[in-house]
């Protein structure tokens, strides 16, 4: 669209990750129907009704919409020759994909303060993860990462598209877009380093503090057993926030230029399609209270549909 003396962009053209479409659709359905077990599964048996399962069903929200707002779009291009997104469509994707990422790394956050108090002050835990201090911190994981999503997607439609829209990604990012405007973007790239430190940099440093205490109390647990049961408690957590930080620091916090190179789109696969649909075999695998709640419930529905 022309406008004054420079041509507005109104569409952008998505070059994707790659040309192979392999296995992902059936991945994608498949990991998708994971969450939604969860959720299910958490939700309806009372083994689970527990401050953590409360988290890992919020977790489990946000990874059915973070492969959501990715996924079916990349896919369809996958099987399109006309690979593009509208200027709206793309915005839309950029402020959901921006609230569901600070929100994980907040939930993340939640969860390990969770694991905490467990561990750490076992015989004041009823009193302190009590149901509504539980969704008070779920509901300001989701308010922070709507906070950033809110600063970071103003900030990007300020800038002026007047001609490049071929967006070297398979979604709509913002260093991706940072690279197209025909304008100063320095004052954007301090802004998503500022957030990005506020976001991810925080969380990821109290988690560490947290898990530094949580080790030094299982160490002082005379029992095998015991160390070993707590460790376990806390091995799923661990893997999710070493697989999803260590993605995201790579994206966005690096000095200098910004520029998304097929290293960066596998970075942002990872954090923002593998990862999410890894979530719920991660806790399901190595998780023995949700394989028992998975079959118990099971058993019932089969005793129910048989009668």
């Amino acid at each position: 669209m022309v406008t004054g003396n420079f041509t507005t962009v109104v569409e952008f053209i998505l070059l994707g990750l790659t040309s192979r479409q392999d296995l992902q659709i059936l991945l994608f359905i498949v990991f998708l129907t994971c969450n939604i077990v969860i959720i299910w599964i958490s939700s309806t048996n009372p083994r689970l009704h527990t401050p953590m399962y409360f988290f890992l069903r919020n977790l489990s929200f946000l990874d059915i919409w973070y492969t959501s707002c990715v996924v079916p779009k990349m896919l369809n291009n996958f099987l399109s020759v006309k690979k593009t997104i509208t200027y709206i469509g793309c915005v839309t994707q950029m402020f959901i994909h921006i609230t569901l990422g600070g929100t994980e790394c907040y939930l993340l956050l939640s969860m390990a303060y969770d694991r905490y108090v467990a561990i750490c002050n076992p015989l004041h835990y009823s009193n302190i993860m009590h149901p509504t201090f539980c969704i008070r911190m779920a509901a300001a994981s989701w308010f922070a990462g709507i906070v950033d999503s809110v600063v970071n997607t103003v900030y990007t439609l300020q800038l002026p598209f007047c001609g490049a829209n071929v967006v070297d990604h398979f979604f709509c990012e913002v260093p991706t877009l940072l690279e197209l405007a025909c304008a100063d973007t320095s004052l954007n790239k301090t802004v998503l380093f500022f957030w990005a430190i506020v976001i991810a940099v925080i969380p990821f440093f109290v988690i560490l503090i947290t898990y530094v205490n949580i080790i030094s109390s299982i160490m002082k647990i005379r029992t095998t057993t015991g160390r070993r049961k707590a460790f376990s408690t806390c091995a799923s957590h661990v893997i999710v926030v070493a697989l999803f930080y260590g993605t995201v620091f790579f994206i966005y916090l690096r000095p200098g230029k910004i520029h998304v190179s097929s290293q960066d789109k596998m970075a942002t696969l990872f954090y923002s399609v593998i990862t999410p649909m890894l979530n719920p075999l991660i806790y399901t695998l190595r998780n023995i209270d949700v394989k028992l709640a998975l079959i118990e419930t099971t058993r019932k529905k089969i005793v129910l549909w048989r009668k």
